[in-house]
């Protein structure tokens, strides 16, 4: 293997927002949260949707990346009778559309909060970089 650099962006004492590995970017699975409270957005999975392909949208940007170099997502939904909401707002993000699984489970991260919807990615660094 080579000795490719690993850095860190957004660093918290359990996890990293991002990590570049190469021309790789790992997003950690990000919720629905307002960048400025740090609670969930109100509304129901169009607006949770919209929140977090926004925040992904930042994370990518702060990496070097953008929506459009967006390889994979994992999309996690506390229920899958959302997924057509979820997609309408989701597939108005991308030109074209990474690869994509989406997978229903009992709970996300935070108790007490009412989240829909995670996502994460892997991207590329942007080609202007």
């Amino acid at each position: 293997m080579t000795s490719t650099k690993k850095e860190a962006i957004g660093k918290s004492k359990v996890f990293s927002k991002a990590i570049i590995f190469g021309d790789l970017i790992f997003l950690s699975g990000i919720g629905p949260h307002d960048p400025e409270t740090g609670k969930p957005v109100e509304g129901g999975i169009k607006e949770q949707t919209k929140r977090v392909l926004e925040s992904m949208k930042a994370a990518l940007e702060e990496a070097g990346s953008s929506l459009e170099d967006v390889l994979k997502c994992t999309v996690f939904l506390t229920d899958m009778n959302l997924y057509y909401e979820m997609n309408e707002v989701y597939s108005s993000y991308f030109k074209v559309p990474p690869a994509r699984t989406c997978v229903q489970v009992s709970k996300l991260p935070r108790p007490g909060e009412n989240v829909l919807i995670e996502i994460d990615a892997i991207a590329c660094k942007s080609k202007s970089e």
